[in-house]
């Protein structure tokens, strides 16, 4: 399960939801503002200091630079 945590006009947002897209790998993104405050990001991602912030099986990756060297290396 990997979860998105993003925000509007954040360009790492959209390559991070294209890259699963057209992997055909599923994931949930989370919208700040709808899903999350910007409160939760700091709960959830307490070093984080950019957007998207990503989840794989609940344990925090980092950003879409991370999210894809961690992918890379399962497949």
């Amino acid at each position: 399960m990997i979860e998105i945590w993003g925000k509007d006009n954040c360009p790492n947002c959209t390559k991070a939801k294209s890259y699963l897209d057209v992997r055909n790998i599923d994931y949930i993104y989370k919208r700040m503002g709808d899903d999350f405050t910007r409160e939760q990001v700091f709960e959830e991602f307490p070093t984080a200091r950019v957007f998207p912030q990503i989840k794989i099986n609940g344990k925090s990756i980092g950003s879409y630079e991370q999210m894809t060297a961690y992918i890379e290396t399962m497949y």
